[in-house]
């Protein structure tokens, strides 16, 4: 591997190319018109404009993104996350046209991506799930026999979902019949499959996530969890580590229940294992990310770990240099804050525009992952992620307290973003005491 092709943008293109540049590879930045002043254009060693803003017409367009890496001679392509990062029809045209995709094959990704085939697969590995369908749900006499089985509330859910889209919770039977009618033509309008399935609706849960690396020798490791429970739309707003409700023991499980699903499918690459985990402190998975997540910081920050650039090894070939679990030493504490142009105030619209004034924090235990910078102009194309604040300590009291101390010395003018919201949370009684979980903005009144 020589030269990578970024099919991505924003910060996630920029952290890209950080790691290559790490590992002496040459990196070639895709972009759209409208994005033709950010900066992974301008730290890239190479350019190519694929086309208009609207993401069918460039970072969704797989001939361009092919294109554009034969043309550069990139030798391989990394997708970020968004975008293609899991749609195996890109992948397999990266394996098709002999590009190295750095990320799981596409066969992996096809697997994680339907949902209930993932469940399956996990059940079959020794992975909690969580009670509910086998499989699809073909119509809506199916799903009230399903949920007076398992009891309700219960989720409907589309095969093909993610962030909450095709997504429906029911409390009885009109419920189910009403959400099962409008997931199905989500699902389709969304993903192109209407297919659902019926799964238990824990409530009050945490949604925990367990990091792993798995190489092409079989090797698999994991490093440690993220709490991801607070989040708007499904989507997550702020993630820490280690989670204030996970000891060693349930860490462990939880751990060892990752590794046995990787080891079940063959995974090779990085990947996220999620997992929600009910007031009791039992765990069931949810899904797998076959790809970099946006809070994969914090667990950099905790293990010394960079995972990226283990990642791209990954990809040439390399087996994992860490000598088994044990080597695997979680220290402080790290939190995340998504720092995005949006009004919470206002159902979380996103305010695109032009930042007139910045000035980002710094100090002692400050990471700042970010592509914008003064006069920069957010497009409305996009998702509305700005800033990931990441933050570290000795403890999870003194990452908190930088936190806030970072969220006090930022200046954006031009555009409304997440900033007072996150002063609210991280100042909050139940935060400081780690009494959070998925309901946590839906009590605040978000």
């Amino acid at each position: 591997m020589k030269k990578i092709l970024i099919a991505n943008r924003g910060e996630i293109a920029l952290r890209i190319i950080r790691a290559a540049k790490d590992l002496g590879l040459k990196t070639v930045a895709v972009f759209s018109e409208v994005d033709r002043d950010s900066l992974h254009v301008r730290f890239a060693d190479e350019t190519v404009c694929i086309g208009k803003a609207p993401p069918s017409e460039s970072y969704l367009n797989i001939p361009r993104i092919i294109a554009a890496a034969e043309i550069t001679g990139s030798d391989a392509i990394h997708p970020g996350y968004g975008f293609l990062a899991e749609n195996p029809s890109f992948a397999e045209a990266c394996e098709d046209n002999h590009f190295t995709f750095i990320g799981p094959p596409s066969k992996l990704i096809k697997q994680m991506g339907d949902k209930a085939e993932a469940k399956k697969i996990m059940a079959e590995a020794g992975v909690p799930v969580t009670p509910g369908s086998p499989g699809t749900v073909k119509n809506e006499e199916e799903a009230l026999k399903i949920a007076k089985k398992i009891g309700y509330p219960v989720l409907v859910k589309a095969v093909a979902g993610g962030g909450g889209r095709g997504m429906r919770l029911a409390n009885n039977d009109l419920e189910l019949k009403t959400g099962f009618v409008m997931a199905q033509s989500e699902s389709q309008a969304t993903f192109g499959d209407n297919r659902l399935y019926i799964e238990k609706a824990i409530e009050n849960p945490r949604h925990i996530e367990i990091q792993i690396l798995a190489d092409s020798s079989g090797k698999v490791i994991h490093l440690g969890e993220r709490e991801c429970s607070i989040q708007r739309r499904h989507q997550k707003l702020i993630e820490e580590t280690p989670s204030p409700a996970v000891d060693e023991k349930l860490r462990q499980k939880m751990g060892e229940a990752a590794k046995k699903g990787v080891k079940k499918l063959g995974y090779k690459s990085a990947g996220t294992v999620e997992f929600i985990v009910d007031e009791d402190g039992s765990f069931y998975f949810m899904e797998m990310n076959t790809r970099i997540q946006v809070e994969h910081p914090i667990t950099e920050m905790t293990t010394g770990v960079d995972i990226l650039t283990e990642q791209i090894k990954i990809a040439n070939g390399s087996r994992l240099q860490i000598p088994d679990q044990n080597e695997i030493k979680i220290n402080g504490h790290s939190m995340e804050a998504r720092i995005n142009a949006e009004d919470p105030s206002a159902a979380f619209v996103p305010r695109p525009g032009t930042i007139h004034a910045l000035h980002l924090p710094g100090g002692a235990g400050i990471r700042i992952d970010s592509h914008i910078y003064q006069g920069y102009k957010i497009p409305p194309n996009y998702d509305s992620l700005l800033i990931k604040l990441i933050t570290y300590g000795e403890n999870r009291e003194q990452s908190r307290k930088r936190m806030l101390r970072a969220l006090d010395e930022f200046v954006i003018r031009g555009v409304p973003t997440t900033i007072p919201l996150h002063k609210e949370i991280f100042t909050h009684p139940d935060f400081i005491e780690g009494k959070t979980n998925t309901n946590f903005l839906k009590r605040l009144g978000y």
